[in-house]
């Protein structure tokens, strides 16, 4: 290997105590992996290489094997008396052995992975310095970002490919404090970070399923906030139940109906769809090719209304063809009409005949459109219909809100939402997003043009492997065709043994943090190479922010600190400080407060409003 310019070269030779980052020689070679025999020099602990601290017989680390003109390079899998080879008798000695897994050269300079010739017994092995590892973990280039840096050597920076780690799809698991929120907070960041007073990355695009409200607060300069519950600066998010799944939002309104009852509901909708169409004559659509599926809108209102008075009214008459209608009820308010009732024997007035027997979920479908809670679904303000299908706004408007914000980053803050509605909302969010780049895969806004990177937080709510949802269903969808679409996904979970493996299968790069529960670890020890399988048996022990990055979008798998956020931009999942705010004194509460907020489902609802309007408070203090 040619030596570095301005660098001492460090001497090679085997046996040589002197040369500090000399470790070994070859006793055993089996395919990728080869078994080292360590020096009596050499001492666990640390090593003090041209003023830099390195760790010795670390799993995880890198040694070099120097082969002329060309180095190869493994990371230690094995350490101590198990690594020995099956052959060698039990001495003192005996715990002095290593087993490496061999993962790429180094030919001129330039890292490739794999290896084109194998070493051979006897040959020596040592440390790999921080020279040698710039040279396999490149610095920021071009379709990369920074996350953090090595935990083997800080000042190499942890890179991760943007290109793969959309398109092919991620994951980020860790047990509750273990740094989930701040690793994607960080990833995201990076990812909006500017140089020179220029963004590298100006037309990203990354939707955030907030399932917690964490992301608000942390990402508030670099997004565009959707909630519920919309504070200072947020705008309300609103799904049209038009855009929703039709059988999903009909399971929603009315408790599940089958057969000639869902018939019913879904003939009237396409009806009303159709008729919808018929009137306002929306651009690209076909009335040949309308579907009851088809986002078209319409009104639930009249939906209710007409199918109540189908199954209500009464008839006389010798024919029994005459309604007995008294008053007509109002759709608008969600009044029924009212008939003459029925009576008994041949007298009338009589039942209508063809009646579908759907008084029950419709009177759930009424309870559902009175229910203030579903506002953001039932009632989508500029998107609600009027009665005869029209409305103010498309859905041009909310998927330019959603995808084409002035901001990078979409938040979509689902902290207040119901969790009875959770996974069907999430489903129906998923489906409106991915079906409106999977059509237009052939415009500039189509994902094609302008990939799409979807954060999944608390998957295991929503894509379990039992569930069967819609949430699930387009996910997978999204794992399996997304890339050719240009929709990514990338699921966050504190349970990956919970995921749907179909889901977990087609992600192409981890994130691993700590992990203590042995089902979650065996999950993610499948996404390692055999060989280096046992870098994952130090997941229960890894600090908080720590990762160990596997896949498509690295290098090579990685152990690495991610670089915090200052304070203010850190999401807000740290664990409250019981010491801290145990020894506080004892003041006066107001427990009706805590009511106030119950009632309203909103932590910031107050008993009286005083008419105050919240501002954002800048610090001018330093920074953490």
């Amino acid at each position: 290997m040619a030596d570095t310019p301005g660098k001492e070269r460090l001497y090679e030779a085997p046996g040589l105590n002197y040369d500090p980052t000399y470790l070994g020689e070859i006793a055993s070679v089996s395919g990728a992996a080869i078994t080292v025999r360590l020096a009596r020099s050499v001492a666990s602990g640390l090593s003090i290489i041209r003023g830099r601290t390195y760790k010795i017989g670390q799993v995880g680390s890198f040694v070099r094997v120097p082969q002329g003109y060309q180095d190869l390079f493994g990371i230690v899998s094995q350490v101590g008396a198990s690594a020995a080879p099956e052959q060698v008798e039990m001495t003192v000695d005996s715990g002095r052995w290593m087993k490496v897994e061999m993962v790429g050269e180094t030919i001129g300079g330039a890292f490739e992975r794999g290896v084109s010739q194998y070493p051979n017994i006897g040959d020596s092995v040592h440390l790999a310095v921080e020279e040698h590892l710039r040279r396999i973990y490149a610095g920021p280039g071009r379709g990369s970002v920074a996350i953090g840096t090595m935990s083997s050597a800080e000042g190499i920076s942890a890179q991760v490919s943007l290109n793969e780690l959309v398109t092919r799809h991620s994951a980020v698991f860790g047990s509750t404090g273990s740094g989930k929120s701040t690793t994607i907070a960080s990833l995201l960041r990076a990812i909006t970070n500017t140089t020179d007073g220029n963004t590298l990355y100006p037309n990203a695009r990354v939707v955030i399923l907030d399932i917690h409200g964490e992301y608000t607060s942390p990402l508030a300069d670099v997004a565009q906030v959707f909630s519920i519950e919309p504070q200072h600066g947020e705008h309300r998010l609103v799904i049209p139940y038009w855009a929703v799944n039709t059988d999903d939002l009909l399971d929603f309104l009315t408790g599940g109906v089958k057969d000639n009852q869902r018939t019913a509901f879904t003939d009237k909708i396409f009806d009303l769809r159709k008729a919808s169409h018929d009137n306002q004559c929306f651009p690209g659509v076909n009335t040949a090719s309308i579907t009851v599926d088809t986002p078209l809108p319409f009104s639930l209102k009249r939906l209710w209304y007409d199918l109540i008075d189908f199954e209500i009214m009464t008839f006389d008459g010798p024919d029994r063809d005459q309604p007995t209608r008294q008053d007509a009820g109002d759709a608008e308010k969600l009044v029924r009409p009212t008939y003459r009732p029925h009576a008994m024997g041949t007298a009338g007035p009589f039942l209508n005949q063809h009646a579908f027997g759907i008084q029950r979920p419709l009177n759930l479908l009424r309870s559902r459109l009175l229910d203030r809670r579903y506002d953001f679904l039932l009632r989508p303000g500029c998107w609600e219909p009027d009665l005869d299908g029209l409305a103010e706004e498309d859905l041009d408007g909310l998927l330019k809100a959603w995808l084409g914000g002035a901001n990078p980053i979409t938040i979509l803050d689902l902290s207040g939402v119901p969790s009875s509605v959770l996974e069907r909302l999430v489903g129906s969010i998923l489906n409106i997003v991915y079906e409106a780049l999977f059509w237009s895969r052939e415009k500039t806004e189509g994902g094609v043009e302008r990939p799409l990177l979807i954060v999944m937080e608390e998957a295991h709510r929503y894509l379990s492997q039992k569930s069967g949802s819609l949430a699930s269903e387009v996910v997978q969808r999204i794992a399996k065709e997304g890339r050719k679409y240009g929709v990514g996904a990338m699921v966050v979970s504190q349970r990956p043994s919970e995921v749907d493996e179909t889901i977990l299968s087609q992600c192409g790069t981890f994130f691993a943090l700590r992990l203590t529960n042995p089902k979650d670890r065996q999950r993610v020890q499948g996404t390692l190479p055999d060989g280096l399988a046992g870098l994952h048996d130090v997941l229960p022990i890894l600090k908080t922010g720590e990762a160990i990055v596997s896949g498509e979008a690295a290098q090579l798998p990685m152990r690495c600190r991610v670089t915090l956020p200052i304070k203010k931009y850190r999401p807000k999942s740290e664990d409250p400080e019981v010491s801290v705010k145990w020894s506080l004194e004892k003041r006066d509460e107001g427990y009706d407060r805590v009511v106030a907020s119950w009632r309203a489902q909103n932590p910031l609802a107050v008993v009286e409003d005083l008419g105050l309007v919240r501002v954002p408070v800048e610090d001018e203090g330093t920074e953490d």
